[in-house]
């Protein structure tokens, strides 16, 4: 499901900055106005409400992509310049966070302080896998495909690490995390970008429509599985 959102994310953002010409700017006030009354009515609640948890993170996504491509093109800080600036933000929001906790663990969240940071944690992941994502591809030289086959190759590698090895398993979870969003970025581009720039060129609003509607699909079925989990408690 995170996959799916960070997709989402790349080409919701495209669509508002790009296919409707709004610019990264316009992208911004639009996608931070959204993240923050869905990220209010999230904080407000005292109980896990799947559409409302996801649409924060779809809000965290997009918001993300804008955040990322005004940082790398408005202000030509460029991808690789601009992938460092987040990791330093990425890493100091985690560093405030345990000096306040003395942990990284996301679950269970309680404290409405300790949410926020998980909240501010990933908008910044999201918003570095972007800029990550366009440096494998604009600086690096690799396709979209196969950026996305190299992002996904890692969160593999965590996946087996978390299920055969001892190794901390809130490290593991922050890289599989991370690397959801420049994998979901690479994958957005594939679909979205034309035939010469090797994509399969369905365009932002038809690649945003169908991530959109098997997102919904997901959540629904994830949330009757949690129903059942609750009955049989």
């Amino acid at each position: 499901m995170k996959i799916l959102v960070t997709t989402l994310g790349e080409t919701l953002g495209d669509f508002i900055s790009m296919t409707l010409n709004l610019g990264y700017s316009n992208g911004i006030l639009i996608t931070l106005l959204f993240f923050l009354i869905i990220l209010t009515i999230q904080l407000f609640q005292r109980k896990y409400i799947p559409i409302i948890y996801w649409l924060v993170i779809i809000g965290t996504t997009t918001l993300g992509t804008e955040i990322s491509d005004f940082i790398d093109r408005t202000l030509h800080f460029g991808y690789a310049l601009g992938t460092l600036l987040l990791v330093n933000c990425l890493f100091f929001t985690l560093s405030l966070w345990y000096k306040k906790y003395k942990n990284l663990e996301v679950y269970p969240i309680a404290d409405k302080h300790k949410e926020i940071y998980y909240w501010v944690t990933i908008l910044f992941s999201n918003s570095l896998g972007t800029a990550f994502g366009d440096f494998l591809s604009d600086n690096i030289g690799l396709s979209y495909l196969t950026g996305a086959m190299v992002t996904g190759m890692v969160i593999i590698v965590v996946v087996l690490l978390h299920y055969y090895s001892k190794l901390n398993h809130i490290a593991l979870f922050w890289i599989a995390f991370i690397f959801t969003r420049p994998f979901g970025a690479t994958l957005g581009d594939f679909l979205t970008k034309p035939h010469s720039k090797g994509g399969l060129d369905l365009g932002t609003s038809v690649a945003s429509i169908i991530s959109v509607i098997i997102m919904f699909i997901l959540i629904f079925i994830s949330s009757k599985q949690d129903k059942r989990k609750l009955e049989k408690q």
